[in-house]
């Protein structure tokens, strides 16, 4: 398995597939105010892949399942369970949602993958422990493909002069 880590942002990943760190899909997602890498698949995707998920239902905690990309350059997106109904993440919810995004992503046959830090967000964990918990689901994983883990960086502006 290759594991790379980056900066940036994760619907600029070269990769066949990306996870969108979701909820539990109880309340209808257009009641939402979508942030962060959903915030930025409504924008760039357009609806469709939330539309689709509003169809599947309820997602059990550290769960995952598959939309199409709408708009976006990916073969599909995968929404994931990270956080509980109080917005928290904990290390059981984070690797059960890696562990099932990955089945999908080896069922499927998909190469590679891109996964956001899942609960470092809104989901309240912090940065260095959500990576250690990833890291160390993905290392049970039996994967020949790319996987991707990126952390959320602005893009830098350059001043005008």
């Amino acid at each position: 398995m290759n594991i790379l880590t980056v900066h940036g942002d994760l619907l600029d990943q070269p990769v066949e597939v990306i996870v969108n760190a979701w909820n539990r899909n109880i309340i209808p997602w257009w009641l939402l105010l979508p942030q962060g890498v959903s915030g930025a698949i409504k924008k760039r995707g357009g609806l469709e892949p939330f539309r689709e998920l509003a169809r599947l239902g309820h997602i059990p905690l550290g769960g995952a399942v598959i939309t199409s990309a709408g708009r976006l350059p990916f073969k599909a997106i995968i929404h994931v369970a990270g956080i509980n109904l109080f917005w928290r993440s904990s290390k059981q919810s984070v690797q059960n949602s890696v562990q099932n995004a990955m089945k999908l992503v080896i069922d499927r046959g998909y190469q590679s993958v891109a996964f956001p830090l899942i609960g470092a967000g809104s989901g309240g964990g912090d940065q260095a422990t959500v990576m250690s918990w990833m890291t160390e689901e993905l290392g049970k994983i039996d994967f020949e493909g790319q996987i991707v883990l990126v952390i959320y960086e602005k893009p830098k502006r350059i001043p005008k002069t």
